[in-house]
């Protein structure tokens, strides 16, 4: 495989990336914007900024890194995290909008926080190809790194594994993903799942809304974390369940088979975040 070509004068300019100096707006404070947007935008931005909250809350951060994307409904454009923030600080009205070509649209008046490039050639690549994806999670969490890092990928050694038994797709490395040319190849590696290991890298979701994107990052992530725990023992000493029970597991697991995940579960992770973050110090999620 050819290596690919990074523009770096075009990912400086996304990021917004300047000498630190005197007179430089890098505030978290952001004034509201419900009342400039239209009430589908802005669910969606409280959605958004939700999910944030919660991917810190489950130990799923990276400091300012990575990166977690709804389409603004109606359009084909995107909304994304301003580089430069936690995701404790993320609000509805923090969030940059984006379009299909990785140009910021609009961005909080006065800010000088841009976006992280690799969250445009990501994120526009998939929401580009797949018009029933709406979100899409990107993380790099010790667990989905070091699964990352296994030749074997995931394993179906449990039940929130099985799931994933033929419905995850596999992206090797090419580097930091900075390069348009990588976006086809991305999109042609995850197919037609919800679900990607990037190979020595991390761990992708996507799904027709935050709720479900959310929802299949938890089940996810917590099965890397068994697969590491598991594999103290060495491979030898772990064993997955015949194949036609792996099967049938994730038959009962398809969004298909009983009901689409995230939807029954997202009003819990909403109170969860009510009462974890109301008074944390941090500005409020929904603001």
């Amino acid at each position: 495989m050819a290596t690919n070509t990074i523009d770096f004068d075009k990912v400086k300019q996304t990021a917004d990336f300047k000498e630190v100096g005197e007179g430089r707006n890098f505030s978290a404070d952001f004034p509201s914007v419900q009342n400039q947007v239209s009430r589908e935008e802005w669910q969606a931005r409280v959605d958004l900024a939700a999910c944030y909250r919660l991917v810190d809350l489950y130990d799923m951060t990276y400091l300012i890194y990575n990166h977690i994307t709804v389409r603004v409904p109606g359009t084909d454009q995107f909304l994304i995290n301003l580089y430069g923030l936690t995701y404790k600080e993320i609000t509805a009205s923090s969030l940059a909008k984006v379009d299909l070509d990785g140009n910021i649209v609009w961005k909080p008046e006065g800010t000088d926080y841009g976006i992280n490039a690799a969250g445009y050639v990501i994120h526009s690549a998939i929401h580009k190809a797949r018009k029933d994806i709406n979100a899409v999670i990107h993380t790099h969490s010790i667990a989905g790194m070091a699964v990352s890092a296994m030749r074997s990928g995931l394993l179906p050694l449990t039940q929130n594994a099985m799931r994933f038994d033929g419905h995850i797709g596999y992206h090797d490395y090419e580097g930091p993903a900075l390069s348009m040319e990588e976006q086809q190849r991305l999109v042609a590696d995850l197919g037609p799942h919800n679900a990607m290991v990037l190979r020595n890298h991390g761990l992708l979701t996507a799904g027709a809304s935050i709720p479900e994107a959310f929802n299949l990052l938890y089940q996810l992530e917590t099965s890397c974390r068994a697969q590491v725990a598991a594999l103290t023992a060495a491979v030898d000493g772990v064993g997955a369940p015949p194949q036609d029970v792996i099967d049938l597991t994730a038959k009962v697991f398809a969004p298909t088979t009983l009901r689409r995940y995230g939807l029954l579960e997202w009003p819990a992770m909403l109170r969860k975040v009510e009462a974890e973050t109301r008074n944390n110090g941090y500005p409020y999620y929904a603001s």
